[in-house]
């Protein structure tokens, strides 16, 4: 399977694209996304199509810092439940250790490094795509969200010694000049930032040591594992889309940037398919929403991508042997 990205990688991109005068509805859907897509931050989108839309925007709108620009609009939040723990580590080292080690969690394309050595410290950033594709935009967004993120560390004055990119400059450099000051160089070795190793041992500036094991026991509690099978992918993607009644093979398949046979090929490996991964769902599912009775049954319906009431209720009686109305009777007595 391709590597996937949270929509939060696209935090602030419909904002960012309505104010430069483009429409982010025509070029999301020319990558097989769309705008609701992003309302979700916590859904699991494919890494290529993130990578190719912010091409297709910077192009559509004139912006070759378009990149930069989008990094503007994120927060420490945009990393997900992981930044409530990083947060609280105690210094600025173990934040990026454990950010580093946990990047999978919320960016499957990110591939980061973190080096030393002669007083220096060097965070190396990579884009594993898993084919050639121009992917300037994202390099640029990857390497300004860890620039605000070591700010936060730190303190918002706080500059690296250099920024460093191995594309071309821009024709204009002035926001990325704005975003990173004037240590920003272009056609270098790596793609990355370069700042004191004494950094690292600086106090973490969010941190509070009151909270830091409250924070672990929150993680340790959802952290995934690394290794995540595709059936996982394909049922995380499955809760997502039934709501919005466009559940099928191929919307997931759009989703992980594969075709629907390589959906079926990797799932008949672990001996699932589309249809018992779809139905095993609907079942969890249903048994949380029927036991809450002021849930509506029709918007439960809704919410199990059930084009109709009726529909729904045959299914649950070939389901659960009852109707949902007798089954929620027999849970409440």
């Amino acid at each position: 399977m391709r590597p996937l990205v949270r929509t939060a990688a696209l935090s602030g991109y419909v904002e960012l694209c309505r104010s430069l005068g483009v429409d982010p509805q025509e070029l999301l859907k020319r990558v097989g996304l769309d705008t609701a897509a992003l309302t979700v931050q916590d859904r699991w989108i494919s890494g290529t199509a993130a990578v190719q839309v912010l091409e297709l925007s910077a192009a559509e709108s004139g912006h070759e810092d378009f990149g930069v620009l989008l990094a503007e609009f994120r927060r420490f939040s945009t990393l997900g439940p992981i930044s409530l723990v990083v947060r609280e580590e105690p210094d600025v080292r173990s934040a990026l250790e454990m950010l580093i080690r946990h990047q999978y969690m919320y960016n499957e394309v990110l591939h980061t490094r973190l080096s030393e050595g002669d007083g220096l410290a060097t965070l190396k950033v990579d884009l594993r795509l898993g084919e050639a594709m121009e992917s300037r935009q994202a390099t640029e967004l990857a390497v300004a969200a860890y620039h605000r993120i070591l700010s936060d560390f730190l303190h918002a004055r706080w500059q690296p010694l250099s920024v460093w990119f191995r594309h071309s400059a821009p024709a204009d450099t002035s926001a990325h000049q704005d975003a990173f000051g004037p240590i920003v160089e272009f056609d270098r070795e790596i793609d990355g930032i370069v700042f004191y190793a004494d950094d690292l041992d600086a106090p973490n500036a969010m941190a509070d040591p009151l909270m830091r094991e409250y924070a672990r026991q929150y993680f340790d509690a959802i952290a995934v594992p690394k290794d995540t099978t595709a059936a996982d992918r394909v049922r995380e993607l499955i809760e997502v889309l039934l709501p919005t009644g466009r559940c099928s093979i191929e919307q997931v398949a759009r989703s992980l940037g594969v075709d629907r046979r390589t959906v079926h090929r990797h799932l008949a490996a672990s001996g699932e398919t589309f249809s018992s991964l779809l139905n095993v769902t609907r079942r969890h599912l249903a048994e949380q929403f029927v036991a809450n009775p002021r849930r509506p049954l029709t918007e439960i319906s809704d919410l199990l991508g059930f084009s109709s009431l009726s529909g729904f209720s045959r299914w649950f009686r070939e389901q659960f042997g009852c109707s949902p109305r007798a089954w929620r009777g027999s849970r409440a007595s």
